[in-house]
């Protein structure tokens, strides 16, 4: 089995040299692992691969990390869904089995999800049929914990290999030593996000020339786990106790089974299809067009 290890962070954060690491001391020797990510950070990237049209080629640089002796290790100049498609298509050598992507250093949970570069390199790799795992611990001070999610990437990733063609699971796990964590349970996905509230403030801004109303300003965001002890009791209030994010809240790690972009044929996907359809045929049906 060949495994992509990938993140967003770029290829030079401590996670993925972590991961990398682990993942070599447990199947480096029956297995072949290659390192794509990018050459810098691309945090929020979700699955964008960028303006590639614009571009004939993608530079690259091979890398070596430390403790990573026999790993090849590559850093393209390009989000994390570009340097899968790349892997994915040879670009690096033969095509790969399986996806690790991580360790990415803050929790990728709720509405983050959806925006995580994380996420979308393991969402990019199943459009490709691999299978995937995304890997995330909470945001924490040196000594981040990295043994913590390492480890349960280790023992997942040889289940994950078994199972169907696509299967992505998202794994988050709290900022503690691995005798700390209380377990792992199954995270629903929170509808909560990383912002938790803003406060725009605006000025008028003067502008020559013809008159035109135009303002300018900040909006100033409050993120969740910033704040008072106070205010992080509210928020783990205003969480589904069996959502992702409450049970990091509480000191599980969670998995949680995700999906990329595909059709909706559940009942309202085709209502929805239906309409649309009616829609566009009436349109286009009208006299004189």
């Amino acid at each position: 089995m060949r495994i992509l290890i990938c993140n967003d962070d770029g290829v030079f954060a401590p996670g993925i040299a972590a991961l990398a690491r682990g993942l070599a001391r447990s199947f480096g020797g029956d297995h072949d692992l290659v390192v794509v990510a990018p050459l810098t950070d691309y945090s929020g990237a979700s699955a964008a691969v960028g303006a590639v049209y614009e571009r004939e080629s993608i530079p690259y640089e091979s890398i070596e990390l430390p403790g990573l002796d026999g790993v090849p290790v590559y850093g393209i100049d390009g989000p994390p869904a570009l340097a899968v498609i790349l892997a994915c298509i040879e670009g690096f050598g033969p095509r790969p089995d399986l996806i690790v992507s991580g360790i990415n250093h803050g929790i990728n949970a709720g509405r983050s999800v959806m925006h995580s570069g994380t996420v979308g390199a393991a969402l990019t790799a199943a459009q490709f049929g691999l299978r995937g795992l995304a890997v995330s611990i909470a945001w924490s001070d040196d000594p981040v914990p990295w043994e913590t999610p390492v480890t349960l990437a280790t023992r997942i990733v040889p289940t994950l290999a078994s199972l169907p063609e696509a299967t992505v699971v998202n794994l988050n796990t709290p900022a503690v030593p691995l005798h700390a964590l209380r377990g792992v349970r199954h995270g629903r996905v929170a509808t909560s996000g990383l912002i938790r509230s803003v406060r725009p403030e605006r000025t008028p801004q003067p502008v020559a020339g013809p008159a035109l109303d135009r303002t300018s300003g900040v909006v100033t965001l409050a993120l969740r786990g910033s704040g008072s002890p106070e205010d992080r009791l509210s928020e783990r209030a205003e969480l589904d106790e069996h959502s992702d994010a409450a049970l990091l809240a509480d000191g599980w790690a969670t998995v949680t089974p995700v999906t990329g972009v595909r059709e909706d044929a559940s009942d309202s996907g085709r209502h929805a299809l239906a309409a649309a359809l009616d829609s566009a045929g009436s349109a286009g049906a009208r006299p004189g067009t």
